[in-house]
C-alpha cells in the first residue's frame, strides 16, 4: 500500500501556542465539600467569616502565676513581693477561684485566665515554697503575658476568601474557626490516552515492533502534580473508529489529552477526528522537541494532541498542558525555579525553531542531557532545561545560560 504523508506545512511560535491555549481554557466552576484532611492544596470556593472570637477566652501566654499586677509593684530579687498561692489551673480547665489581693494562682500556658487576675508572672521570676507562699522577683503590668480573647481572630472577621489556595497555614486558620470541612472548587478531570498499534502495557511481553506505553504515565503524573485528576483510558488503535470511540469515552472528563497520532503519517488520524468532531485551533509549533502538537476543542472541551515521542510529549506537557491544568484548577501560574550557569559545551540548535534543550548540572556547568525526541532519558536524566530562541543557531561553550529546573 502506498503511504500518503501529510506534512506540517505551517507552524506557530511557542508563545503564540501558549496564548491560544490560555485563551481557550476556562476555570472549573463545579464545587464540592471536602474534609480538612482532604483539603491541602485545594482552592477554596467560599468566603470564611469567623462566627466567634479566636481564642474564645483570655489565656496565659506563659507558665507562671496569675496575679493582680498591682500586687507586684516594686518587686525585686532583693525585695520580692510575697503572694499566697490559692490553687492551680491547667490547660483545658476553667478555675472556679477568684484571685484576690495578695493572692496568685499557678497557671499553665494556654489555660484560661481566672477571675480577678490581670497579668501573669513567668515562673522564672518566682520561687514557690511548700507553705504555699510565692516570691515574685519582677513586677508585671496589666495584660502582661496574657493572650487576650479574640487576639487572633475577631468575630465577624473575614478570614479567607473564595479562590484562596489552602496551604498548611491557611488550613490551620480554617481549623481555628471550627470547620470540619470546606467547600472547594472541583479538580479538573483530565482524560489521558495514548494511541498506536505498537503500544503495550508495562509488564506485558513485547512482540516484534512493539514498545511500552510511556506517555500515559508521564502525562498523568504531570497533571496530578498540578491540581488535576488524571483519568487514564485504554490505548486506542490507529483507526478512525477506535479513535472516535475513545473521544466519546473521554468526553465525560474536562480535558482530553491524546499522545501519538498528530504527526505526518497516513495513519496519524487524531487531526481527522479533531477536525470532524470539533475545532482545530493549531497544528504544529516551531519548537524542538514537540513540533507535531495539535490543540483544539471537542464539545467545548480542550483537546491536546501531543507527539508520540516521549521527550516531545513530556516537554510540551510542561509547556502547554501544565499551565492549562493549573488554570482549570484555579491554581496560580507555576513558579519555576532557575539557576544561571555556564554552558559546558557548544550546542547547535535547529534554525527557525525555539528549542527546549535539556541539561544536567555537572561541576557547576550545564551539560547536555538531550539525546533525541524518542528517548525518555533525555528528560529523566536531566536537572532542567534551557531555552534557545528560534533566531539562535549556536550557543558557545562558556555562555551563561538560565537553567529552568524540573
Amino acid at each position: 500500500m502506498t503511504t500518503k504523508m501529510r506534512p506540517i506545512r505551517t507552524t506557530i511560535a511557542l508563545d503564540e501556542a501558549r496564548a491560544l491555549v490560555d485563551a481557550a481554557i476556562r476555570p472549573i466552576e463545579r464545587t464540592e465539600r471536602v474534609t480538612l484532611a482532604d483539603a491541602p492544596g485545594r482552592v477554596l470556593a467560599e468566603d470564611l467569616v469567623a462566627t466567634a472570637d479566636v481564642p474564645p477566652f483570655a489565656r496565659a501566654a506563659m507558665d507562671g502565676y496569675a496575679v493582680r499586677a498591682a500586687d507586684t509593684t516594686g518587686a525585686t530579687r532583693e525585695q520580692p513581693r510575697v503572694l499566697k498561692r490559692i490553687g492551680t489551673v491547667f490547660t483545658g480547665e476553667v478555675s472556679t477561684l477568684t484571685v484576690g489581693g495578695g493572692q496568685c494562682l499557678e497557671i499553665a500556658t494556654g489555660a484560661p485566665m481566672p477571675d480577678g487576675a490581670d497579668a501573669v508572672v513567668i515562673v522564672e521570676e518566682t520561687d514557690g515554697e511548700a507553705s504555699g507562699s510565692v516570691q515574685v522577683y519582677s513586677p508585671v503590668n496589666p495584660g502582661q503575658n496574657i493572650g487576650p480573647r479574640g487576639a487572633d481572630i475577631r468575630q465577624g472577621q473575614q478570614v479567607l476568601t473564595s479562590g484562596t489556595v489552602l496551604t498548611p497555614s491557611r488550613l490551620g486558620a480554617v481549623a481555628a474557626l471550627g470547620h470540619a470541612s470546606v467547600i472547594v472548587f472541583a479538580q479538573p478531570r483530565v482524560a489521558i490516552l495514548s494511541t498506536g498499534n505498537e503500544l503495550r502495557e508495562p509488564g506485558e511481553t513485547l512482540g516484534p515492533g512493539q514498545i511500552y506505553d510511556i506517555n500515559r504515565f508521564t502525562m498523568a503524573a504531570a497533571a496530578a502534580a498540578h491540581g488535576g485528576i488524571p483519568v487514564p483510558h485504554r490505548t486506542a488503535s490507529d483507526t478512525l473508529e477506535d479513535l472516535s470511540r475513545a473521544v466519546d469515552d473521554c468526553l465525560q472528563d474536562d480535558a482530553l489529552v491524546f499522545s501519538g497520532g498528530s504527526s505526518v503519517g497516513e495513519r496519524d488520524l487524531i487531526l481527522d477526528v479533531l477536525s470532524e468532531r470539533g475545532e482545530l485551533i493549531f497544528h504544529g509549533i516551531a519548537v524542538k522537541p514537540g513540533k507535531p502538537t495539535a490543540f483544539g476543542r471537542i464539545a467545548g472541551k480542550p483537546f491536546f494532541g501531543m507527539p508520540g515521542y516521549p521527550t516531545s510529549c513530556l516537554s510540551n506537557t510542561y509547556m502547554l498542558l501544565v499551565p492549562a491544568v493549573r488554570k482549570m484548577a484555579r491554581l496560580p501560574p507555576q513558579a519555576i525555579k532557575s539557576v544561571t550557569l555556564p554552558l559546558g559545551t557548544r550546542v547547535s540548535s535547529a534554525p527557525g525553531r525555539h528549542q527546549i534543550y535539556t541539561v544536567k548540572i555537572v561541576n557547576g556547568q550545564a551539560m547536555p542531557a538531550f539525546k533525541s525526541s524518542g528517548d525518555i532519558t533525555s528528560m529523566s536524566q536531566a536537572d532542567g532545561y534551557i531555552e534557545i530562541s528560534a533566531s539562535t543557531n549556536v550557543v558557545e561553550a562558556g555562555t551563561v545560560v538560565e537553567v529552568k529546573l524540573f
